[in-house]
């Protein structure tokens, strides 16, 4: 890896660094992460799943997807609502998942609170793209020396404030930013990736909810 955080693939493309040339890992970085996402059942899944990394590496949490949405109704959040001690049980003795009591039983109220975050919102997309930061807000460049150095963001610690206050649970500012990349809330693929001006081709045609 060079300095700024940019290797060079089998494909002769040039990505960041971070997934290794691991090929699911690459797959992920290439296809899904930054790219905007509007739909609520992955919104959903996504800050449930970033909450399950904490402490962990998010290539863990990536390996065992499948199997969180087997576990947890697709992130239906309208059926994880219904989960009960029975529900908590059965997550508990599933080895394909983290089995962390504190972070199945968050994703069960987490589901309740986006009920009633999409009663008042309209949309759980819609709340989350009403925090999407302006473009004066935005580091000029995203190196990887920005990317280090702000593990959060002014935003990020907004949208925490605003969850925990609404009753969300695993939801610190980190987490937070780390789902605000990954769903595409931000473009931090780095300068020089290719998927970098790939995603900013998806934001600036995407019909903001």
């Amino acid at each position: 890896m060079s300095e700024t955080g940019i290797i060079i693939g089998e494909d002769g493309k040039s990505r960041c660094h971070w997934h290794a040339n691991l090929p699911d890992y690459l797959r992920y970085h290439d296809e899904e992460w930054g790219r905007p996402v509007t739909d609520d059942t992955r919104l959903f899944e996504k800050i449930c799943l970033e909450g399950f990394q904490s402490g962990l590496s998010w290539l863990t949490i990536l390996r065992k997807r499948e199997n969180f949405r087997a576990a947890f109704a697709g992130f239906d959040f309208e059926k994880v609502a219904r989960f009960g001690d029975e529900d908590i049980a059965r997550c508990l003795a599933d080895a394909g998942i983290i089995r962390h009591r504190g972070k199945i039983v968050s994703t069960i109220n987490n589901a309740r609170r986006a009920i009633d975050l999409r009663s008042e919102f309209g949309s759980l997309a819609r709340y989350f793209w009403s925090y999407e930061p302006r473009q004066e807000d935005r580091p000029a460049v995203v190196d990887r020396e920005h990317i280090v150095a702000n593990p959060t963001t002014a935003t990020s610690v907004r949208i925490s404030k605003d969850l925990k206050k609404r009753g969300w649970t695993f939801v610190g500012p980190t987490t937070v930013y780390a789902f605000m990349q990954a769903m595409g809330l931000v473009n931090d693929h780095l300068e020089g990736c290719f998927c970098r001006a790939e995603v900013e081709a998806m934001r600036a045609a995407l019909v903001r909810p």
